[in-house]
């Protein structure tokens, strides 16, 4: 990772759709639009988090950075994981403590990742004759990307839903209220229905509500292949008017643009159920220099060779990779490896407790 550059960590939370659960249904969480539910009265990053009991259960991010930080929990209910690094390399850890398991922990982190498109993904490995119990719990993630070279300044255009910029195609609705970005959003059912923005910037932000009658989505960057995205909200469960995460959460994100002109396309598909795409806000940073980073062909996924075998070995930390999202606060004092890996799981010194407050969002279609 260049330190001199303007790099940012991107918080991804558990609900965010750029996560792709295999099986979400074996996964169980907080209920974001159940009667009392309160973010700022929960440890966790807007109140919600991931765990599962089952052995193999996996969730898996796509990004571009040279940094990733994992956060989740640990105590005696957990027992290992692993986490596996652009299909090449396997890192176990241990989740289980005799005590604790009330706060989110730093539970991998990396800054020597080589700078190119990285896929991880994290598996629960249950109790492994640990003495506790097998279960894994995932809050969120900071992937950390570079927006523009050493000495450069970073701005963010907010784009609403009602940026004549945004081109929409096929029939939209509008909701209108103090809890939206700008005070309104845009949702549609409609098969194909899509939208389009020309920008330049260095990173680009999709963000909108969820609720389990959202389902697949397509976004296509430039001439880049089609990605397809799960809008089903975090708790899974059934086409319905549940579990909504008002809270606005990332839909799609990508970083390390030059400074050409550049086109998104978002396309939802409906289906058999109609299901629903909301968008509220689009964010650009735009940094007043490009210089967007060549992408690695190294065969390894980290920068420096270490061993992969174990969870002990020694472990340094630097206040590295701080920023902001767009889509909400994050540490401004991340702990992280200083050219090594760090798997958090059997030193309790080693512990990285982060608070989150944020604001929940009432009210929504």
């Amino acid at each position: 990772m260049d330190p001199s550059a303007v790099n940012y960590n991107v918080t991804i939370d558990d609900f965010d759709s750029v996560l792709t659960y295999a099986d979400q249904s074996v996964w169980t969480t907080p209920d974001p639009s159940a009667p009392g539910f309160n973010p700022n009265t929960s440890p966790y990053m807007r109140g919600t988090y991931h765990e599962t009991e089952t052995e193999g259960a996996e969730v898996s991010l796509n990004f571009t950075g040279p940094a990733i930080y994992i956060y989740g929990g640990v105590g005696p209910s957990y027992g290992a994981y692993e986490v596996e690094v652009d299909s090449k390399d396997k890192l176990r850890g241990i989740a289980y403590r005799q005590g604790g398991g009330d706060r989110p922990s730093l539970l991998f982190g990396t800054d020597d990742l080589t700078f190119a498109n990285h896929n991880i993904i994290l598996r629960n490995l249950g109790a492994q004759g640990l003495g506790g119990g097998g279960n894994f719990m995932l809050d969120f993630l900071l992937a950390t990307v570079q927006l523009a070279p050493a000495g450069a300044t970073v701005t963010n255009k907010t784009y609403e839903e009602t940026d004549p910029a945004i081109i929409f195609k096929g029939e939209w609705g509008h909701n209108t209220g103090p809890q939206f970005s700008g005070g309104g959003t845009t949702y549609t059912n409609e098969d194909q229905a899509s939208f389009e923005l020309s920008f330049r910037g260095s990173a680009i932000y999709v963000l909108g509500d969820k609720k389990n009658d959202h389902r697949i989505y397509s976004v296509v960057l430039d001439s880049k292949p089609t990605e397809f995205y799960n809008g089903t909200s975090g708790c899974g469960g059934a086409f319905g008017l549940t579990c909504e995460q008002q809270y606005p959460t990332i839909k799609y994100f990508a970083s390390n643009l030059d400074d050409s002109e550049h086109k998104l396309t978002l396309t939802n598909f409906a289906g058999v159920n109609n299901s629903f795409f909301d968008l509220d806000s689009i964010v650009v940073a735009i940094p007043s220099q490009y210089a967007p980073r060549q992408l690695s062909t190294s065969d390894s996924p980290f920068v420096t060779s270490f061993n992969t075998g174990g969870v002990n070995g020694t472990v340094t930390t630097s206040n590295t990779a701080t920023g902001t999202s767009a889509g909400g606060s994050v540490p401004t004092n991340t702990t992280s490896a200083a050219g090594s890996s760090l798997l958090m799981m059997s030193n309790p010194l080693l512990l990285f407790v982060l608070a989150a407050v944020v604001l929940l969002r009432p009210g929504g279609r």
